[in-house]
């Protein structure tokens, strides 16, 4: 052990001739406990957030979604696209091909989303959560096309209920073809939708309000894309890591083919919340940074306070350099103990949310979607705030101390 960092631990630890020294230097550490207990928690929310955000897409989102790299359509028959079926990990594979359409019910126009799928996709949803209604679950069937729409779009905007009698008519332009001035419905395919008797809710606006959930036949003949698909949707077997399988499949579908995980097909709403954690970070990285120096009023008047020691030391040997080392041990110390203390109580307030909740979003009842802040602790993160504490006591006691030990030693 070199004798800087045990005289600097003596120090710490002893009792010194002014008793406020001690009082300072704890509240040092305790301003130093503050801050990191903070990004902790700031950082551990932001991390629940992203995971509450990810559980209302899932339902929408698969796993996996292929598209292609150009273009906006591609066929099934691709033989590369054929050997994804053969994959040992993927459980389920669903054909979708969407596009924008216009409804129209009586006097009311809204343009919507219409997503075609195979039925296999009900066996990936949790359908009793999702979907509402008297009626069953059915795209088409022999002679009728079904279409289930969002609950804020049947009961907002279209001012209808889960089950109406009267079919909708969906229109999309043609593919390849001009508008003509003089009939203008005739560059436009129509197509007309029953009801089931369901609705979806998602709780999100961007799918409750916009899409139309029909069979994949429906959406290519409205769209004008007879054998084509947008994109196909892969859930993967129970075991298998969905990184590993991307990974494969990439390697398999080449560069024509996009493959991408569910915070990539959201990758604007990810994006903007982890610049909103990553701004939130930097400001309590300031705070933290103002915290530590708290650090150079104790270490000032321990300096005072240890100036005999100081010529004793020198008597013996010691150079400028070693005794300003024994100094800046005693802040470096301090930092530490703040920041253990600190993760510590962290970690200890984001599991006390995550069972107990005792931190709410707000006083109304069933304005938010869920009651109490979602917390979730990232072992990195952990890493992240502990290394920030050490760079920010460094550099927060690094100059003042070089410069305090010349001036009062």
């Amino acid at each position: 052990m070199r004798y800087e960092f045990f005289i600097a631990r003596r120090y710490l630890f002893s009792k010194k001739s002014h008793h406020a020294i001690n009082i300072i230097s704890g509240i040092s550490a305790c301003g130093v406990a503050i801050a990191t207990m903070a990004l902790v928690c700031i950082l551990s929310v932001f991390n629940g957030f992203q995971e509450f955000v990810a559980g209302l897409f899932t339902a929408f989102d698969p796993q996996l979604e292929v598209t292609v790299r150009e273009g906006s359509a591609f066929s099934p028959t691709d033989p590369a696209i054929k050997r994804l079926y053969q994959h040992p990990s993927l459980r389920t594979i669903t054909q979708c091909t969407e596009g924008k359409a216009l409804v129209v019910k009586g006097n009311l126009q809204v343009v919507v989303t219409v997503r075609g799928i195979e039925e296999n996709f009900f066996n990936e949803v949790d359908c009793g959560r999702l979907f509402f209604g008297t009626g069953e679950l059915v795209l088409q069937d022999d002679k009728l096309q079904y279409g289930i729409l969002g609950a804020q779009l049947a009961t907002g905007k279209l001012a209808l209920q889960a089950s109406f009698d009267k079919p909708l008519t969906i229109y999309a332009p043609k593919k390849g073809e001009r508008l003509n001035p003089q009939n203008p419905m005739a560059s436009f395919n129509a197509k007309e939708l029953y009801s089931p008797g369901v609705v979806f809710q998602m709780e999100q606006n961007k799918y409750d309000g916009n899409y139309i959930l029909t069979s994949l036949k429906f959406a290519q003949d409205l769209l004008d894309r007879q054998g084509e698909i947008t994109a196909l949707h892969l859930y993967v077997k129970d075991g298998a890591a969905p990184d590993r399988v991307k990974a494969e499949l990439e390697e398999m579908l080449g560069e024509k083919y996009v493959v991408k995980d569910r915070y990539e097909q959201q990758e604007d709403v990810f994006h903007i919340m982890n610049v909103e954690k990553l701004i939130a970070y930097i400001f309590l990285s300031f705070i933290l940074l103002v915290a530590c120096f708290n650090i150079i009023g104790s270490l000032s008047m321990l300096m005072i306070d240890k100036k005999k020691d100081v010529e004793t030391l020198r008597n013996l040997g010691a150079t400028n350099r070693q005794i300003c080392n024994i100094f800046m041990f005693e802040g470096r110390m301090i930092s530490v103990a703040g920041a253990l203390i600190g993760i510590a109580l962290g970690i200890a307030l984001c599991l006390a949310q995550q069972h107990f909740g005792f931190i709410t979003m707000g006083d109304a009842e069933g304005s938010f979607l869920r009651e109490t802040y979602p917390v979730s602790v990232y072992f990195w993160d952990i890493i992240l705030v502990f290394l920030t504490v050490l760079v920010v006591g460094w550099l927060a006691v690094w100059y003042p101390v070089r410069h305090l030990s010349r001036s009062l030693l």
